[in-house]
């Protein structure tokens, strides 16, 4: 509007207005005059809130990143609770910003579904494509959402945690199982209470070594994700 010289000081009003209320605003111009104002809005995403509030309860930092103005941006940002916002950022900047975060010494997921969100994905530590996007997003992306419910993303941390937990413990019981009988197979308890480890009871011995780690691993069909039930009803942000 303003290298075609057209006046939109009476529309910049309800503009700003639009645009608090989490819209998009669009001027329209007819023959050179300021026309009216045209608004759309997405809904937003169902559960959103809810992956929103379990990530913050899990310690992990929101960041919204958007192609929006910072006023629509930050009206949504208001309604889902993210603190932090970066907005009117071009397709082509996205994938610096991410970059940016992680020079900040963050461990970045991205989370996508559109072609201009691929690069963005490939540059994050984790990409996260939505299995409802498009191809090369969910080309691009390390893990892929089969449903379109953002708690996914919830379930897919909160599983890598239970999985790396679980490794961990079973390196420490198969060391410290080791540590302990080893050193038994090795003869250690003979010169003093003449004890030697026959063979059959070490094979016995080293299978229950494993059966434990086994046994311990599949303990991870039981995971179930713990989510917040923040959300209220969704409602259409307009029309």
């Amino acid at each position: 509007m303003e290298q075609n010289k057209v006046d939109i000081k009476e529309l910049e009003k309800q503009m700003q207005i639009l645009e608090e209320n989490g819209k998009t605003a669009m001027l329209v111009a007819v023959d050179g005059n300021a026309a009216g104002v045209i608004a759309v809005a997405d809904t937003l995403k169902k559960y959103s809130v809810d992956a929103v509030k379990t990530l913050q309860s899990m310690g992990v930092e929101v960041v919204m990143l958007t192609g929006d103005n910072n006023r629509t941006a930050q009206a949504i940002a208001k309604q889902i609770g993210v603190n932090r916002v970066l907005a009117e950022v071009l397709p082509e900047d996205k994938a610096s910003e991410i970059k940016r975060l992680r020079d900040e010494g963050k461990i970045v997921a991205m989370v996508g579904d559109g072609i201009n969100d691929a690069p963005a994905l490939a540059q994050a530590n984790i990409g996260i494509a939505v299995g409802s996007g498009t191809d090369v997003a969910i080309e691009t992306g390390d893990i892929v959402l089969v449903k379109n419910d953002l708690r996914d993303v919830v379930t897919s941390i909160q599983l890598s945690r239970a999985t790396i937990s679980k490794i961990k413990q079973g390196l420490f019981w198969a060391f410290a199982y080791n540590v302990v009988l080893i050193p038994v197979a090795a003869g250690i308890l003979y010169p003093a209470f003449n004890i030697l480890l026959e063979p059959t009871y070490a094979a016995l011995a080293m299978s229950l070594s494993s059966v434990s780690v086994v046994t311990n691993a599949s303990l991870l069909r039981r995971f179930k994700p713990k989510l917040k039930k923040t959300e209220p009803e969704v409602k259409t942000l307009g029309s």
